[in-house]
């Protein structure tokens, strides 16, 4: 049987195996049973190593990030030693050359040691960065994030920000909102997010900076986004997976539903679906970040933040997204594959980097199964639809599902 997509060419043989060649482009048609897609690019994603690799590593991180259809994916600066310098980055680029199974660019940090007191060497860093955050931490000081606004302007990178303010934390582990108030649990307020992003819009307009708002949450965030859109201001921000289909009422007493920043209202859900669909919100990012079983063990109030969700990214949105009307198929692959891809420069060969999923597939979400290290997800136990079968990265396989074999 041969099936004719609109640029790919699938055939299934008389064993059963299913072969595929990808002829030109790109193929992003959901009337057929498998499409062919560029492969997707995730700018939050946390690897893990150096420092940490009982949660994860670069091997089994890219390989997870492979068996999800990403080919390239940015990862974060919140190890040990914090990529600050050469030096330091130069350690976590010897494993991914050495390890990896797709692309992975780097971070470099924002400050020495994410401490927010010293800046770090970004002028050093800036050949093998791909862009500045101190992820995990916000710039709590307005004179520190101007420098490196500043700095970053000059070298033409992107300041990509956690936008979190301290003083607003007060202990708190989940959104301040209902469940917390009604479970006995400390909450965060909403503005610990959106008030470092309303401060940040006004340094962007100081420094000329290209910044990026990291997993954005919140419907006062999206509006502070949108209107300095409108004004031109060099703003994009990406949201993730877990905050457009969950809110703080599908909370549990699991730290599977632990992440930071916290998931949020009912409203704030819609606000972050509306800013994907009017294009406040320029991008999808999973924010994959393993934990220890034992770390994740420990319920709302001491449990690690974090969660995993580079396997389950396009069969969650397309399951509950696409399929649902919310946004098209043409819309998730602009969120997943070419924005991120436009804002930090990512690379992209659509002849080489691609993946194939089965758009018919139902399965239940299984963390077990998972080529990551991490199992904690609050999508564990869900009814999803797609499933990716290869991932090629730069022409050489980089994931392959055991019931699907590739041949040239």
């Amino acid at each position: 049987m041969q099936l004719r997509l609109k640029n790919a060419m699938l055939h299934k043989t008389e064993d059963g195996l299913i072969t595929c060649r990808l002829i030109d482009g790109v193929v992003a048609d959901n009337s057929f049973e498998y499409v062919v897609f560029p492969g997707f690019a995730d700018v939050h994603v946390h690897l893990r190593e150096p420092g940490f690799s009982y949660k994860e590593t670069i091997a089994t991180g890219t390989a997870a990030c492979a068996a999800g259809g990403y080919t390239d994916v940015c990862s974060m600066p919140n190890l040990k030693p914090v990529p600050d310098s050469v030096e330091h980055l130069q350690k976590q680029l010897d494993i991914i050359r050495k390890d990896a199974v797709i692309r992975v660019h780097p971070y470099g940090a924002i400050t020495v040691e994410e401490k927010g007191e010293t800046l770090a060497d970004l002028n050093g860093m800036a050949q093998n960065a791909v862009a500045f955050s101190d992820d995990g931490r916000g710039v709590q000081c307005e004179e520190m994030m101007l420098n490196a606004m500043k700095q970053s302007a000059a070298l033409g990178k992107v300041i990509a920000a956690h936008c979190e303010d301290n003083s607003l934390l007060n202990g708190g582990y989940i959104h301040a909102g209902e469940y917390a108030a009604k479970h006995g649990h400390k909450g965060i307020v909403s503005e610990s997010e959106w008030g470092p992003i309303a401060r940040d819009i006004e340094l962007i307009k100081q420094s000329g900076c290209a910044y990026h708002v990291c997993h954005v949450s919140t419907k006062e965030s999206v509006e502070l986004i949108r209107k300095a859109k409108a004004a031109g201001v060099n703003i994009t921000c990406e949201t993730a997976p877990h905050y457009l289909v969950m809110s703080d009422r599908d909370l549990e007493e699991d730290a599977r539903f632990k992440m930071n920043p916290p998931l949020r209202s009912e409203a704030d859900r819609l606000a972050l679906i509306e800013g994907i669909q009017d294009g406040t919100i320029d991008m999808i990012a999973t924010d994959h970040a393993p934990h220890s079983a034992e770390e994740k063990a420990k319920g709302l109030k001491d449990s690690m933040m974090g969660v995993v969700g580079i396997e389950t990214a396009f069969p969650v949105l397309y399951t509950y997204l696409v399929k649902t009307g919310v946004i098209t198929l043409d819309k998730l692959l602009d969120l997943m594959v070419y924005a991120p891809r436009k804002r930090f420069g990512l690379p992209l060969n659509a002849e080489k980097d691609f993946c194939v999923y089965d758009l018919n597939r139902e399965y239940t979400v299984n963390p077990e199964a998972f080529l990551s290290k991490g199992r904690s997800t609050p999508f564990a136990g869900w009814k999803v639809q797609g499933k990716c079968l290869l991932t090629v990265c730069d022409g050489k396989i980089a994931y392959e599902h055991p019931d699907f074999k590739w041949k040239e």
